[in-house]
């Protein structure tokens, strides 16, 4: 049987026709159509003001990559993949929206795409991130929320697949990240309470297994220290990764015989927790207990009082992650993309309570 080949309609024939190519981007610019390719796919080669100059033509012109002809031609599908691990809890769920444009917005400049899928649990999430890899969905990864010691990471690792980490981990050889400075925030903190005079300071961390855990601990210990405060280990809690966690956790430091005037929290979501474990010990927050957080979850701000906590920009983060990731993919080592920026702190009212 003969095979019958589809015509386009005028009008789609006549948009198809109009397409620039990139060597009439190459033309327009004066450049030659490798330098131009290089430019649009990011290479480290091409200058930024190169890079950019070719991404405001090409926006001017209306050109495009075809996708497909990308994959055939380099091998990449042109698309990242996040995938969610929905199963545990809920603590980043506040921060996708932010963090997910931030992705979108740093890949759809490059004409790729982000490929979003969800788990539920770590098991799940290992398979989901295997089905990706032998599926050729994607071309690299980004892995939020870093464990100490990350199994994601050794399967990419042993699968030789480009990833990128949102947070660190205790092994960071080969590894490519981008992190805030949680640990200098609860240092901080510290510093801010003790100046405020107060001795006896408690703290209440996340998850255990969360890398960001340990580094905010560490944090906290150097501020008792610079402040040349005795620590009392049985004010440092673990586990305060929902609200009423942090409740459960607040209540537990409050009922000590001499209890902290002020607590730290390494997540706002057991800060929120804190304030209704306060008000059930007839303790007005930012009166007779200080308390500060780490996020800048928007509810903080709308808390009575407001919370003073340091604050996490994650669309910025999430564009950050995908430009690094997409350096690795095009030949840069993952030794070489890293990147630590600090938190903002906020001052509101809750820390004043001396």
């Amino acid at each position: 049987m003969m095979a019958v080949k589809q015509r386009l309609p005028m009008a789609g024939r006549a948009l198809r026709e109009k397409r620039p190519t990139i060597n009439e981007l190459s033309k327009a610019l004066g450049l030659t159509k490798g330098t131009v390719s290089r430019a649009l796919n990011d290479y480290p080669d091409i200058s930024p003001a190169t890079k950019q100059r070719v991404r405001d033509k090409a926006k001017e012109m209306g050109y495009r990559a075809l996708s497909y002809a990308q994959a055939v031609k380099t091998g990449q599908v042109c698309a990242i993949g996040l995938v969610l691990n929905l199963g545990s809890d809920n603590a980043h769920r506040p921060f996708l929206s932010n963090f997910i444009d931030g992705i979108s917005r740093a890949v759809s400049r490059r004409n790729w795409t982000l490929t979003v899928a969800t788990a539920d649990g770590e098991k799940d999430e290992l398979l989901t991130l295997k089905r990706l890899i032998e599926e050729h969905k994607v071309d690299g990864f980004i892995l939020p929320r870093s464990k100490a010691h990350d199994p994601r990471v050794a399967l990419l690792k042993e699968e030789g697949v480009p990833f990128v980490i949102f947070g660190r981990t205790q092994d960071v050889d080969g590894v490519s990240y981008f992190d805030v400075r949680g640990e200098a925030a609860m240092r901080d903190a510290v510093l801010l309470l003790a100046k405020s005079g107060h001795t006896r300071i408690g703290f209440i961390n996340g998850g255990t297994e969360y890398n960001y855990s340990y580094l905010r601990e560490t944090g906290f210990r150097q501020g008792m220290d610079r402040a040349g405060l005795p620590l009392d280990e049985s004010l440092m809690l673990s586990g305060g990764y929902t609200k009423a966690a942090g409740h459960r956790l607040g209540a537990q430091l409050l009922d000590k015989e001499t209890p902290p005037t002020a607590i730290v929290c390494a997540l706002d979501i057991a800060a929120l927790g804190v304030y209704r474990a306060a008000e059930e010990k007839g303790l007005s927050v930012g009166k007779n207990l200080a308390v500060i957080g780490y996020d800048g979850l928007p509810e903080s701000g709308f808390s009575q009082p407001a919370l003073t906590t340091f604050s996490v920009d994650m669309r910025y983060s999430g564009e950050q992650l995908a430009t690094l990731l997409l350096r690795q993919i095009n030949g840069e080592k993952p030794e070489d993309l890293r990147k630590l920026v600090n938190a903002q702190l906020i001052k509101r009212m809750s820390h004043q309570s001396k």
